[in-house]
Parts: C-alpha cells; sequence; structure tokens
C-alpha cells in the first residue's frame, strides 16, 4: 500500500496531531434515524491541538515546509471564527514561532460575541497578532493583503512563511488527509471494516480532495460525499479535482481520482457560508442528543444533514456508513444568539 503514495512520508512534516483518531459507532443515531446501515465516526475533532480539529493534520505540512526554510514567524488568513487560524495560531507557539493572523468578515451578522467569543477569543489568548479584512468573501484580495503583511515583517528583519490557501498555490495541507486515509484504511481493516460511503464537509477543499486521494491511493472503492459549506457544487467540483491534480504533482505519482469519484452536494449549504438552515439546525441537536456528539454550525452541522440524508435513504440498509468529523466546536460559544432558539 505505501508505494501508492508516492513522496507523502519523505516531505517536511512536523508533529502535532494525537493520531491515530478514534473510529466510534453511532448506533443511537442509527436507531433515531431508523436505517438499516451501520453507522461510524471518524473523530478528527480530537487531534489535540488547541481543540482539535482537521487542520492540525494540514498544519503538520504547512510548518514542516516553514522549518525547512527557517522562518520565525507563520501568517494566515480566514473568517473571523475559523478554525484553520486558531489552529495556526496554536501550532506556531508549540514550535516556537508568532503567528499573524488576518480575520476576514465573510459572514454578514451584526453580532459582538461572534466577533470576540469562539475561535477569535483563543486566537487572543495565544498570543496571536489579529490584523482585519473587512472586504467581505474576497479570496484573492485577503491572499494579496497577507502578502503585503508578510512584506512589512520581512522588511522588519523577521522571517515570515505564509499559509497559502487561495487557487494557484500548491495545496500542501491536503497531503495531511492523503495521510489520514492510509490511518482509516488501516484501522478499518483492523476492525473488520470496509467502509461503503463516506461524509466530510467541503469548504476549501485540502480536506475532503485529500481523503479522496489517499484512498483511492490506497486501493479503497468507498463513496465518498463533500457536503458544500461555502460554494456551490459544480466550483467546488472542480475545486476538489484542482487539488487532486496539484496533490498528485507534489507526491510525484499519478492521480488516482477520476472525475466520477468527486461527488459534492450543495443541497445543504443554503442561507450561506457561516449560517445555519433548518437542516443543519436539526442534525446538531440530533448528534449531540443521540451520540453525545458536539457539532459545529458552519461545517459539520451541515455535514451531519447531508449524512443524515445519506443514512434514512433505503439503498443505505446493511453498508456501513462514515461521518468524518472535522471539529469546529470552539465556533458555538460564537453563535450563541442562533444556538438559544433550539433549546
Amino acid at each position: 500500500m505505501s508505494g501508492s503514495f508516492g513522496a507523502l512520508d519523505t516531505l517536511p512534516r512536523v508533529d502535532l496531531a494525537h493520531v491515530p483518531t478514534p473510529i466510534e459507532r453511532m448506533p443511537n443515531l442509527a436507531a433515531a434515524l431508523d436505517c438499516a446501515a451501520e453507522l461510524y465516526v471518524k473523530r478528527d475533532d480530537c487531534t489535540g491541538l488547541a481543540f482539535g480539529g482537521n487542520k492540525t493534520r494540514q498544519l503538520e505540512y504547512y510548518f514542516g515546509e516553514a522549518a525547512r526554510l527557517g522562518a520565525d514567524v507563520a501568517l494566515i488568513t480566514g473568517a473571523v471564527q475559523s478554525n484553520f487560524v486558531r489552529q495556526a495560531a496554536a501550532a506556531a507557539r508549540k514550535l516556537g514561532m508568532d503567528c499573524h493572523v488576518q480575520l476576514e468578515s465573510r459572514v454578514p451578522r451584526n453580532d459582538a460575541t461572534y466577533e470576540t467569543s469562539g475561535n477569535v477569543l483563543l486566537d487572543y489568548l495565544l498570543g496571536a497578532t489579529v490584523h482585519t479584512y473587512p472586504e467581505g468573501e474576497d479570496e484573492a484580495g485577503a491572499d494579496r493583503q497577507l502578502q503585503v503583511l508578510a512584506e512589512e515583517l520581512r522588511r522588519s528583519g523577521r522571517r515570515p512563511y505564509v499559509i497559502p490557501l487561495g487557487p494557484g498555490h500548491p495545496p500542501l495541507g491536503a497531503l495531511g488527509y492523503v495521510r489520514m486515509a492510509r490511518e482509516l484504511l488501516q484501522q478499518a481493516e483492523g476492525m473488520g471494516i470496509s467502509f461503503d460511503e463516506i461524509v466530510v464537509a467541503s469548504g476549501s477543499g485540502a480536506t475532503h480532495a485529500g481523503l479522496l486521494f489517499g484512498l483511492r491511493a490506497g486501493g479503497s472503492t468507498a463513496h465518498v460525499t463533500g457536503v458544500c459549506v461555502r460554494r456551490e457544487a459544480a466550483a467546488q467540483a472542480d475545486r476538489i479535482a484542482h487539488h487532486c491534480d496539484a496533490i498528485a504533482t507534489l507526491l510525484g505519482c499519478r492521480n488516482p481520482v477520476t472525475a466520477d469519484d468527486i461527488v459534492v452536494t450543495g443541497h445543504f449549504l443554503a442561507p450561506g457560508y457561516g449560517r445555519m438552515g433548518a437542516d443543519a439546525e436539526h442534525a446538531l441537536l440530533l448528534a449531540a442528543r443521540t451520540e453525545g456528539l458536539l457539532l459545529d454550525p458552519v461545517y459539520t452541522a451541515k455535514a451531519m444533514a447531508g449524512f443524515a440524508e445519506l443514512a434514512r435513504n433505503e439503498t443505505a440498509a446493511g453498508r456501513s456508513l462514515l461521518f468524518v468529523h472535522t471539529g469546529g466546536q470552539p465556533a458555538l460559544f460564537a453563535y450563541q444568539s442562533d444556538l438559544e432558539q433550539l433549546r
């Protein structure tokens, strides 16, 4: 199996995540959904670093590259309640680096709690230098502004490393999920399980693409569905395809992912990024009240809505379904005004 993963084990990487993360059965959720499928969850909310989450696996490769380049300060941009930003700030501190974070006003909210609680509070506790980008949803503009900040640091004698997340940059972080796919296949083999369906939130696309690439590289034919949380399905599918091509280039191997392998649904995206619809609200409560599983309002609640719909489908009977929990729970506290209405 290892030969199928190209240069995965030779590229620069630092250890940040507590792995392997557990795989747990969800019998109470299955009963609540009245489904005849076996339901499981991969607990990547338990990666350990500053409340954990999927980004920790990705940051192992970004900070591996930063260390190789001798950087002393990391820069990253993300939404106000970004989990990536929070975990990057923690990783920087753990590795003896400073961190500058840029918070983008992607979500239209007039809510002081949203602006100061949750991940934002943790950013400050971790000692990150916080900048703001008030222009709304503008991925390219936010990336350009981050480069301006990096140049200012460079002129002051610092050695900045920008964690580049937009299109046109090698998706180093996706390698963390190629690695996770290999871990998952080893766990499944040990448990005597062959997963038929896997569901994951699909936002920046690195987690989705890396997972899909790694599964196919490892010989798995599991059907992987990405639940869109930031953009419509057609644009997201295109993004995943480009990421998979770029992963193959990074690893120096063939791309095993075909166009038919890339499955995304935009059915649960509304009313938009960072906002919950009725399906996501129901899924968030359902997971909490059946399995004690806390989701987040931005990513995993929408992904769980997609997972629940799949589980309820009569074609799922007798099959093994896996939900990838990517974390994000600190954002629950930033959405207090929304969640209080669900009590």
